[in-house]
């Protein structure tokens, strides 16, 4: 039996120099994904009616087309306006925005050009200016140059004739003047459409002024209806956002 010598057994093995134990691992979580906003819906529109003023002659009926088959739940009222008064409405809040003509002060609206109009000429369909197919203010000297109360153009004609009458009151009442053979009288394109008759016709005036028809509304007003439309005239689809 040898002295001193005690059993191995049972005990661990000796470790080795510099040698460390791994810690344990814990495992990768993957963070989580934020969940997806929920799309911001729309305020609802006001009931209406919307309320839109419309000076003689202003084109609107593709608007409201698209307008019904949108919103068909809110009614479009149409306010006839003349170009004389075409801001009272506004001012006076009669209307919640309105198709004006160009220039306007705009120091209390807001406004959008939407498009511009020829000049043309209105004469008697037997006239002599009707053997031309455009006309240059040059080649109305001579002639006398009718200028209604409503007129929008302003229209300069160096060497044309005073009419021996007072004006007409309005440009249906110079076309029919100048249907019966007496002048001329200068409009926008809209306007010679709007008063046509079978004793008048008309020829485009290459060097007159255009006019700009332009959508107005009031800047202190709240208007999501008047946004409603805007969107509708500037070709925004229905999903569209108002803002």
């Amino acid at each position: 039996m040898a002295a001193g010598g005690g059993s191995q057994r049972g005990r661990g093995r000796p470790a080795r120099p510099g040698a460390t134990r791994k810690p344990a691992q814990t495992p990768k979580r993957t963070p989580k994904k934020p969940a997806a906003a929920a799309p911001i819906e729309p305020a609802p529109l006001p009931a209406g009616p919307f309320r839109l003023g419309t000076i003689p002659g202003a084109t609107v009926g593709s608007w409201i087309d698209r307008w019904q088959e949108r919103m068909p739940g809110v009614a479009v009222e149409l306010v006839p306006l003349s170009v004389a008064t075409q801001l009272d409405a506004l001012r006076a809040g009669g209307v919640d925005a309105a198709l004006v003509r160009l220039p306007v002060d705009t120091a209390a609206l807001h406004v959008i050009p939407l498009y511009d109009e020829l000049p043309v000429v209105v004469c008697a369909a037997d006239s002599h200016l009707t053997a031309a197919d455009e006309l240059t203010i040059a080649d109305l000297a001579g002639e006398i140059v009718i200028v209604p109360d409503d007129d929008v153009l302003s229209v300069r004609v160096p060497d044309a004739v005073p009419p021996a009458f007072a004006p007409p009151e309005t440009t249906a009442d110079a076309v029919a003047t100048v249907a019966a053979g007496v002048g001329i009288v200068i409009v926008p394109m809209s306007l010679a459409r709007l008063h046509h008759r079978k004793d008048a016709d008309h020829r485009v005036l290459t060097d007159g002024p255009s006019s700009t028809v332009a959508l107005a509304w009031p800047r202190d007003a709240a208007a999501p209806l008047v946004d409603a439309f805007i969107g509708i005239v500037r070709g925004r689809t229905a999903n569209s956002s108002r803002s």
